[in-house]
């Protein structure tokens, strides 16, 4: 193959997935009207037509879907050979891309970066922020940080950080109006601070269980964020009752700051897990990674 076939046949696998030339074409470095004319030549010269086109959607033809399935995996093998051969460079290299939220990112991911790279200056990685329960294959991530629950059960799942606990609090200001809930249908008469979960669309139930009793409170109060930051913010404020990790509050509650109600409500549950592909081969940087992030608690 000629490598200005290879060349188009990437432009095309990068449009088909993304759905986008404009994503796509960002994703590759080179300008929106370059690859449409790169696909046209390609669909030029094959006699069919791949991408129908819309103006707000691209999507592949029958004929592009057929492409995809069959090309996508077989480049997919390419790049992943091509990352392992770094094996035999002296020092590891290549780039390694995380899907992962907000709060293992900062409490976990960020401090085993900064003690690995800056003995492996010629590894990069490229971490995406986001809180949505994304398809880490579908996205080409080398890998995403979940909780241990959440992860599918054909992936390759490693601990990474301690079982975590929630916690419910309050201002002293905000109970100094109030009384402490001492059940969990008790939330139903406060001020809740709700978080709108990022997969559904739909606003976050607090989920808390003594023993085997389980129950799911629909809370209700005068803020609805979609980022978890400003929780904490709106519970020191006096604003209302947050529920959030308790690794977040810690300090808060031992200095008064914030005060804990339901601790009994609110067991461990299983922490952070890095996962990927079983299928995938790991290069020498991955697996620094990996080691870099295993949990020795």
């Amino acid at each position: 193959m000629a490598r200005t076939d290879r060349n188009d046949l990437e432009a095309f696998l990068a449009v088909a997935r993304e759905r986008s030339f404009t994503r796509a074409a960002a994703k590759l470095g080179v300008s929106q009207s370059a690859l449409s004319q790169t696909l046209r030549g390609l669909e030029a010269r094959l006699g069919l037509r791949l991408l129908t086109r819309t103006t707000r959607s691209v999507a592949p033809t029958e004929a592009g879907e057929r492409l995809l399935q069959t090309l996508g995996p077989a480049f997919d093998q390419i790049d992943a050979t091509l990352a392992a051969l770094s094996a035999f460079r002296e020092k590891p290299s290549g780039t390694i891309r995380i899907s992962a939220g907000e709060h293992p990112v900062d409490t976990i991911l960020m401090p085993a970066l900064e003690r690995l790279l800056p003995d492996y200056p010629d590894i990069r990685v490229e971490v995406d922020v986001d809180n949505t329960l994304t398809d880490i294959v579908a996205g080409r991530y080398d890998a995403g940080i979940r909780f241990g629950e959440q992860v599918a059960k054909d992936m390759i799942a490693l601990r990474i950080g301690p079982d975590m606990r929630m916690a419910v609090v309050g201002a002293p200001s905000y109970f100094a109006r109030r009384p402490r809930p001492n059940v969990p249908q008790d939330l139903t008469e406060h001020a809740c601070i709700n978080i709108r979960l990022p997969t559904h669309g739909s606003l976050y139930a607090w989920e808390l269980q003594k023993g085997k009793h389980e129950i799911k409170v629909h809370v209700e109060g005068p803020l609805v964020f979609n980022v978890a930051p400003l929780l904490l913010r709106s519970a020191l404020a006096g604003l209302g009752l947050a529920c959030v990790f308790e690794d977040q509050v810690q300090e808060h509650i031992a200095e008064g700051r914030l005060v804990r109600v339901l601790a009994d409500w609110c067991p461990p549950f299983p922490g952070y897990h890095l996962y990927y592909p079983s299928r995938r081969q790991p290069t020498p940087a991955f697996a620094l990674l990996v080691e870099a992030l295993r949990y020795r608690g």
